[in-house]
């Protein structure tokens, strides 16, 4: 992580979470601890915190907190080797943990990809619910028990085959503006495919049958953003995304109560954070 381009962040560690004793859990802390909101910003898979680069100064330049979190087997958090360590529950607990600890309030919800199968399931929570705001959401879903689609059966046989990642060039393929030294940073949290398991395993943990972890969760989640949900939301979409596009994000807003039309940017992919700086600023 040494030479990590436009992220000098401050960043904190815990390895007593309760429930993970032992395992070091990694986040940005970024803006005044009394700041008036806090944007909680979850990454996907397989990417991390480095995702909202163009984002986080945006969003302190307003006076904010940013809170930026690395999932278990991403970024600086630890990285159990063994697939079978991995689950909905796990990653999701983690977070609501992690809120818990940081006592988060006026909480911004930023969200794309896994952190939104994650981040929108965490207001069935009603301690999470107390807190939360305001929301921004990028292209993600949410899971109850359905597939995405063919596109996503093809990527999650892919990863499940693919001991080592080729993660930087993953994520370029759909992002043709990053640099070699940004590549490199996606690259940065793998010193070996041993470490790749939580990115292997992660697309089959989507919740894609009525029968898998998380599904249930994501019922509930859509009946509180349909139901529940009375704050602000703002959505963006990549046109591009052959997975997470349009279409899919039409059937989300639908889901949203009160949820305005979308900020399209025709050619952003699945990865929209690396056009977040238009992003953050339309959202603000």
């Amino acid at each position: 992580f040494a030479d990590i381009p436009d992220f000098d962040y401050p960043v904190h560690y815990a390895d007593d979470m309760p429930g993970y004793e032992g395992l070091r859990a990694a986040w940005v802390d970024a803006g005044p601890a009394d700041a008036p909101r806090t944007f909680l910003c979850l990454h996907g898979e397989p990417s991390w915190s480095f995702l909202y680069r163009r984002m986080i100064p945006v969003f302190l330049a307003s006076g904010a907190r940013v809170i930026a979190p690395d999932l278990f087997g991403f970024g600086r958090s630890d990285k159990p080797v063994r697939q079978e360590d991995y689950s909905f529950d796990f990653h999701r607990a983690h977070l609501l943990g992690l809120v818990e600890r940081l006592d988060l309030r006026n909480v911004t919800l930023v969200v794309q990809a896994w952190g939104g199968l994650l981040g929108l399931t965490l207001p069935v929570d009603p301690g999470f619910a107390t807190r939360l705001s305001r929301l921004i959401v990028m292209n993600t879903g949410i899971g109850q028990g359905e597939s995405p689609g063919p596109g996503f059966d093809a990527w999650k046989a892919y990863a499940l085959s693919t001991p080592d990642l080729p993660v930087g060039r993953i994520i370029a393929r759909g992002t043709p503006h990053l640099t070699e030294a940004e590549i490199a940073a996606y690259d940065a949290p793998y010193p070996g495919p041993e470490y790749k398991a939580g990115a292997q395993v992660f697309p089959a943990l989507v919740p894609v049958s009525p029968d898998m972890a998380g599904a249930d969760l994501g019922k509930a989640a859509a009946r509180f953003w349909s139901e529940t949900w009375t704050g602000d939301s703002f959505m963006a979409v990549g046109a591009a995304d052959p997975v997470l596009g349009t279409e899919p994000m039409a059937r989300l807003r639908s889901l949203i109560r009160g949820c305005p039309e979308p900020f399209i940017i025709p050619d952003g992919g699945h990865f929209m954070q690396e056009w977040g700086e238009q992003i953050a600023r339309a959202a603000l």
